[in-house]
């Protein structure tokens, strides 16, 4: 992304631009899930689900920033490339701050290197919990360490069930419509009257607010819980849209109900539906498969995530609000049985508790 960056801010022609966005593109597909990977491997049981909600608030901050940076695009002559040169701040910063930090006791463990990983639990939990910790990762199947995974096994192995369903949550959460919100927030509130960058700010505060409550409650109430209600709330959210776009399209009080259930989409969403996904799947998955398991449903994920982008202003423009909306709500409330039936309770458990409680029978 460094690279990237600074290759965008710097060319000269357009093939310079597009090799400079696809690196960029490359580290957002790759660095999400190794960081939500990253994060629930090095965390203690009880705090895991508030450590990785720090992920999605971060990127939430993330997301007003740009917004606030790109502000002067339109009237500030290269000013793109100030937003580019800006935006190789942070990934310089990571650079130079993972230097710093430990190493995956879990990863360190499944390549047997159990000594080093004695030491960075030392380093993450302190001398009174290492052997605990190393007793607990024991108990685990790292396999191998000359096996690799197949994709095949993924799909049809004694795993395929964590991996249906971790694929199966990234997928209902992008069919609900969220990127299309993201993407297209002000190309939407404009129809309503609202102009782009006042919209923009609004969903982004609306983003901040959920990611804040579930910073606070996942710990508390669960994973499940956060995503049933959600879900849930996504639902209902979607359920007025399509009210409003219905019944009253061409009333005074259709651009407050449509402005507000909005907001609320992207609230409900930001509580559970945004972070529990990325959190939960390091959990769920085993240690063996847990890296190459996280690239097959983001790759899931990025695929619906273009798709969702590329056709929602053609299907809106085609089936109308109404149909679009309903279609969305759909999916939230299919998410909601789906998560109600396949999904566990991970909350204060430990990586290895959940390992074998998922274990399928041989």
């Amino acid at each position: 992304m460094l690279v990237g960056g600074s290759l965008c801010a710097t060319t000269k022609n357009l093939a310079g631009m597009l090799l400079g966005r696809f690196i960029v593109g490359t580290g957002l597909g790759v660095g999400p899930p190794v960081a939500s990977l990253y994060v629930t491997e090095i965390s203690p049981a009880h705090v895991r689900g508030t450590y990785g909600s720090f992920i999605q608030i971060a990127t939430c901050l993330g997301l007003m920033g740009a917004l606030l940076i790109g502000i002067p695009v339109t009237s500030t002559v290269g000013w793109w490339r100030i937003c580019f040169w800006i935006s190789t701040i942070p990934a310089a910063i990571l650079v130079l701050a993972m230097m710093f930090c430990a190493e995956s006791p879990h990863w360190l463990y499944k390549q047997g290197r159990s000594s080093e990983a004695e030491a960075e639990f030392q380093k993450l939990l302190g001398g009174l919990h290492v052997k605990d910790a190393m007793a607990e990762l024991s108990k685990t199947d790292r396999g191998d360490e000359n096996d690799s995974v197949k994709i095949a096994e993924l799909l049809y192995g004694r795993h395929s069930r964590v991996v249906f369903i971790g694929s199966t949550l990234f997928a209902l959460q992008q069919l609900s419509g969220i990127n299309a919100v993201f993407y297209f927030s002000s190309t939407v509130f404009r129809r309503a009257g609202v102009s782009s960058n006042l919209a923009n700010g609004l969903v982004g505060i609306a983003n901040l607010v959920g990611s804040i409550i579930a910073l606070v409650l996942i710990d508390k109430l669960g994973r499940r819980v956060l995503l049933l209600w959600s879900f849930f709330g996504m639902a209902v959210s979607m359920a007025l849209q399509v009210l409003t776009a219905a019944l009253f399209s061409s009333s005074s009080g259709s651009f407050y109900l449509s402005t507000a259930s909005m907001l609320l989409f992207v609230l409900t969403f930001a509580t559970g539906a945004g972070p529990v996904p990325s959190l939960l799947l390091p959990e769920i998955f085993p240690c063996r498969i847990r890296a190459k398991a996280m690239a097959f449903c983001m790759s899931v994920h990025w695929v619906l995530n273009f798709l969702v982008g590329l056709m929602f202003l053609r299907l809106l423009d085609q089936f109308g609000p109404a149909l679009l909306y309903s279609i969305f709500c759909t999916f939230c409330l299919l998410a909601v049985v789906f998560v109600k039936r396949n999904v566990m309770e991970t909350k204060g458990k430990s990586l290895q508790e959940i390992e074998i409680a998922l274990l399928p029978q041989e």
